[in-house]
């Protein structure tokens, strides 16, 4: 039994991830899909599909929300994060190295904290590394579940959003600050 059940899991998953030509498959939202394993997907303006509106508590500040669309008119680069992830405290100071050099220009970073169910621990994490961005406070993850498909457990990852509340690119790896600075050059300048 646990055999056919592993099976029919491959097959759907197979299946999920054979449709369409890249990650926004169909619709005017956006729908993430793998493309053939990529790690670092970039979408032409054309194909650009909107994100659903995030939104939830503020890390740092309790009782305060945030939401994507606070920065409507800005490129939004969302990192996914939790304190308790390695790859994530060498690629928390890269964000923040990008939203200083940026952030004049229109271009805003907004952390996404996932799974980490004591506030006290994340918030930490930001004092200790000066992190000055936002960043929304969502243990479970739950909000990331209105970007349909999206792999929850893919942490470190980044999405980064154009002025109209696109998406632009999808990141499933750590990154630095030099591997963004070109595309939100060009998404501040469109």
């Amino acid at each position: 039994m646990k055999r056919l059940f592993v099976g029919l899991l491959t097959l759907a998953l197979l299946a999920g991830c054979s449709t369409g030509k890249d990650a926004v498959s169909q619709g005017d939202t956006f729908e993430f899909v793998a493309p053939g394993g990529k790690t670092d997907i970039v979408y032409d303006v054309g194909d650009r599909k909107h994100v659903p509106n995030l939104s939830g508590d503020d890390l740092m500040n309790e009782g305060k929300q945030l939401s994507l669309a606070d920065f409507t008119g800005k490129v939004v680069v969302v990192n996914i994060w939790g304190q308790w992830c390695a790859p994530c405290r060498t690629e928390s100071p890269e964000m923040e190295k990008l939203y200083q050099a940026n952030q004049a220009k229109g271009v805003q970073v907004l952390g996404y904290d996932v799974r980490d169910y004591d506030r006290s621990a994340p918030q930490d994490f930001m004092r200790d590394r000066g992190l000055t961005y936002p960043s929304l406070y969502d243990p479970a993850g739950r909000g990331l579940l209105k970007l349909s498909g999206y792999p929850l457990n893919a942490v470190p990852s980044t999405i980064v959003i154009d002025k109209q509340q696109r998406v632009a690119a999808v990141y499933l790896r750590t990154l630095l600050a030099s591997d963004l600075q070109p595309l939100v050059q060009q998404l501040a300048a469109e």
